[in-house]
């Protein structure tokens, strides 16, 4: 039986000629990636509704006329404990917006769609409301101590 020699080291081939074709693997990655994150963070930008709360502590809170919203579970609203639809709260608002000495508050029951309550929000918002407190929240106060 004869021995035959073991060459170790790169193999010869014909083709000689360095590889030049790009690796595209890892941009599809990084793409996708960032695809992801914006499919994820793209709808949290779109749900909110800016409103400006008053800063200041009122000094004399006898003569302040307080209005009160009621988002009742159904969705239904009440201003100042009477029934009203919902075409007719801008134009209580804009008589709200008259008064000078007069401050919103409004409050939702704990069962209410938050979708109701995001567009009972945008109405005051677009009424240009900016004396307006929320009632209610009292309960959410220790939320972040748990």
């Amino acid at each position: 039986m004869a021995a035959r020699a073991i060459k170790y080291g790169p193999a010869r081939s014909e083709n000689t000629e360095p590889f030049s074709d790009l690796n595209i693997t890892p941009l599809i990655d990084v793409l996708l990636v960032l695809l992801v994150m914006m499919i994820l963070t793209i709808p949290i930008m779109t749900h909110k509704v800016p409103v400006d709360l008053p800063q200041g502590i009122i000094t004399n809170p006898a003569t302040v006329t307080i209005h009160r919203i009621d988002l009742n579970a159904n969705g239904s609203l009440t201003w100042d404990g009477a029934p009203i639809a919902d075409a007719a709260l801008p134009a209580r608002l804009a008589g709200f917006m008259k008064e000078d000495n007069a401050q919103l508050q409004i409050r939702a029951a704990a069962t209410a769609r938050y979708e109701r309550f995001d567009q009972t929000l945008a109405t005051i918002k677009r009424a240009g409301v900016t004396r307006l407190g929320f009632v209610g929240n009292e309960r959410y106060a220790k939320f972040g101590d748990l």
